[in-house]
Parts: C-alpha cells; structure tokens; sequence
C-alpha cells in the first residue's frame, strides 16, 4: 500500500471502513481500509469488476483481500469526477433534475436485470452467497425501537401487506446496490450526466425493487421521481403499475436496520421516525405522498 499512497484525506460516507483520497501511481485514487468487515474487501473488488462497463463505477487499481487489525484489507480504485448528486440536487432546475431522473431510472433497470439464482448476502470474491433467512417480524423482535404494543400491531400490518404486494410483484432476484440514493452518485454539473455509483459495502442479491425504495425512501421531489418511474415502467423488467409501494415494501428490511442505529445520525433518526409513522398509520405510505398518484 505504500508503494500508492504518497497523501491520505479522509472522505465521508462508508458505515464497514475507512475511506481516504489518495495519490497513487501518478493519478487520483479511493483507498477503502476494511476495519469492520475485512472479508468485504475481495467482495467489493468482485462487484466493480463484475458491473464495469455497464454502471459507473471506478477501476480497481489493486486490492488486498486479507489482513490483521493493524494491517487490514484494502481496495484501491480510481477516484471518479464529478460532485455529489446530493449536493447538485439542492440548487438544479426542473430540467436538470428530471434529466437526473431519467438517467437514474436507467440505472435502477440496469441493476434489476443483472439476475442471481438466490437471495443472500456475497460471501466471498467469487460472489457466492450465503442465503438470508428469517422474516421481517422476527427481524423487529431483536430490535429495541421502543415501540408500543398498538405500534407493533399497526407495524405488523405494515409488514403483511409488504409480503403480499410483494408476492404478485416480479418473483426473481438481482444484484442490489442497497445503498442507491443521491448520496452515492456523482454528477458532472457542466453535463449533468452521472458519472459514478460508490460505496458497494451493502450490495447484495435481492428484490429488483429494494433499490428503488431505497432512491425513493425520503424523496419528496415528484419533478425527480416521474421519470424514474416512467423509464421502469418503459422497460417492462419490472412489471407493475405499483412501483412505489413495491419498493417501499422492498425497502422494509433496510429501513429498519437504519431506524435501529444511534438516533444521532441524521438518516437513522429519519429511518426511526418514518418506521414509528408506519406504525402509527399502519400503512407503507406512513403519511408519505402517494408519488404515483402525483404522477
């Protein structure tokens, strides 16, 4: 790793590691320090080189796959241009943003047809997967949320109607970004085109939907979302009129392991409070706007 890094800047974002600006080899890098998770390292390499060419991701430049606390695994990739989406949003146009949109809608069908047989977590650097089991009920009882027994009922509810709307939904898997929101994409602001997906450490096989409920989790912004939709619904991959709603239920799993970190994260504090409005309503909008009927 010496050989690359000749300065280290700290960025932001990366829940399992530590992530730095590097200069390597003549050119700007990412050097990602797997601390918390370190079999995640060969994981993450294998995803990058899986979808590039077809996503915006960055070469890998060199990854160390094993290693010690004091020497841990490591990825090193290319640093892509571009700003962060989410800063780009706050200030762009109507145009802008639904060109934003549309390009994220492609994105999103994409990665909902990149198959896998199963649904699971990535094991390893041949992307073998350790199947997920479990339900979502059993899932809320090792959580402290600190909910009421009306709570609970009113979120039960949620999770039943999550199970049968996603039953009539599309019954495959795929590869799931898990993470796919403005604060994981890059923009150039002189074209508007992305020009990166980052920060795989959540990726796994799953719902086509999840990472559409993810993106759609905290957006109010319909000028963004149509053509989100409009681009899914134009596919024909993901096969239903009721994408929100399909994707808010996809998105249940993910909500609730946010809701349940420290509430003096920003997002997780919004994940608590949004998981409590389901419970409250007793209903996957939890009071959000319907976006389709927006639409």
């Amino acid at each position: 790793m010496s050989d690359f890094a000749a300065s280290a800047v700290p960025l932001p974002g990366g829940y399992q590691g530590q992530t730095y600006a590097v200069s390597a080899g003549g050119e700007d890098a990412v050097l990602k320090l797997y601390v918390k998770d370190p079999a995640r390292a060969a994981v993450d390499a294998a995803l990058l080189q899986l979808v590039r060419g077809l996503l915006p991701v960055p070469r890998v430049l060199d990854v160390k796959r094993e290693g010690a606390p004091d020497d841990p695994p490591y990825l090193l990739t290319e640093r892509l241009p571009g700003v962060n989406l989410e800063v780009y949003l706050a200030t762009a146009g109507e145009d802008e943003r639904r060109y934003v949109g549309q390009q994220l809608g492609e994105l999103l069908a994409r990665l909902s047809g990149m198959p896998f047989r199963s649904f699971g977590l990535f094991r390893d650097g041949d992307l073998g997967i350790e199947p997920l089991r479990g339900d979502l009920e059993q899932y809320l009882d090792s959580l402290d949320l600190g909910m009421t027994p009306a709570q609970r009922e009113g979120l039960e509810s949620v999770f039943m109607d999550a199970e049968d709307l996603l039953a009539e939904g599309v019954d495959r898997f795929c590869l799931v970004h898990s993470d796919f929101n403005p604060k994981n994409l890059l923009v150039d602001p002189e074209t508007v085109r992305i020009t990166g997906l980052i920060d795989w450490e959540f990726a796994h096989a799953g719902s086509p939907y999840a990472d559409l409920g993810n993106l759609l989790r905290f957006c109010t912004d319909p000028v963004l979302a149509r053509p989100v939709l409009d681009v899914l619904r134009g596919t024909g991959l993901l096969g239903s009129d009721r994408l929100v709603d399909l994707g808010r239920a996809a998105d249940l799993w993910a909500l609730l392991d946010l809701a349940a970190r420290t509430p003096r994260h920003e997002v997780a504090a919004a994940a608590h409070r949004l998981v409590f409005r389901m419970a409250d309503t007793g209903h996957l909008s939890a009071g959000r706007p319907d976006l389709e009927v927006v639409l």
